[in-house]
Formats: structure tokens, sequence, C-alpha cells
């Protein structure tokens, strides 16, 4: 996982310049046709960090290739600057880098309710899932760091 530190230096503080931020590395992703016809919650269009794009179009492929894209009840969001629940360093929402699923069935710190064919996809294809935090699980949250 990335540190604050190493987000600031690639990106910039979102929370600083949040307009600057968002012009350099944000962008509104229109889902391909297929993945919005496939998965209802996913909406036609996210804004996220422009990384974000590609790694997160084939896991929701693959996710339907699998036919394990059935386990998304919601999208949850994606872009939000704003500091980790609880702590003091921001959140890789606040960079674009992250979304949320299933929020109410998986909240911070609760039981997690994906199946391990679900949380194995995104793994597999280089996401850091929440659900495999020990201290603090959160299974709503995949993020994006390798870049």
């Amino acid at each position: 996982m990335k540190t604050q530190a190493q987000l600031i230096k690639r990106f910039g503080d979102p929370s600083v310049d949040q307009a600057a931020f968002e012009r350099e590395h944000m962008t509104v992703w229109n889902v391909p046709r297929e993945i919005d016809l496939a998965i209802g919650p996913i909406p036609a269009r996210m804004y996220c960090n422009r990384l974000m794009i590609d790694p997160l179009e084939r896991t929701l492929r693959e996710l339907i290739r699998r036919e394990l894209h059935h386990e998304i009840r919601t999208y949850d969001g994606i872009f939000n600057v704003r500091k980790k629940r609880g702590l003091s360093t921001l959140s890789m929402h606040a960079f674009g880098l992250a979304i949320d699923l299933n929020a109410a069935w998986n909240p911070l710190g609760g039981r997690v309710t994906w199946s391990p064919e679900f949380l194995a996809v995104w793994r597999k294809q280089g996401w850091t899932c929440g659900a495999d935090w020990a201290k603090r699980p959160d299974g709503m949250h995949f993020q994006w760091d390798k870049f």
C-alpha cells in the first residue's frame, strides 16, 4: 500500500487545492454499456482518478465473466476528499482511487459478506481489498494503488 507521503508526492494534496487536483487527475468514466447493463447498481458514469479506469474495467468484466457480478447490490462512491474515518491521514477516496460497494452489508469493522471467489477476482487484478485488513476490516472498500 502507498503511504500518504507517496500519494501526495505523486498527485499533490487534494485537500489543499482540490480544483487543481481534479483538473489534473480526475475524469468522468463512461462505463461501457455491457458493464452498465450487466451490473445494475454501477452507474453509467463514474467520476474517478484516470489511473483507476483500466483496472476497474478489467475487474468488472472479470466479475461478469465469472458470473460474480450479481454480488454487487449497491455502488457507494469513489471520490470524496476526506480523512480516513477515525484517523489523521487522507483516504484513498480523496485521490479518487477507491470504490465502495455494498456498504450497508460490509460496514467498517464489521462482517465481510463477499464470497471468497468475488474477493479473489479483485486481488488477482491487483486491488487492495479492505476485507483483508486485520485490525479494521472494511469490506466495502477496494483501492487501486499499483502505479
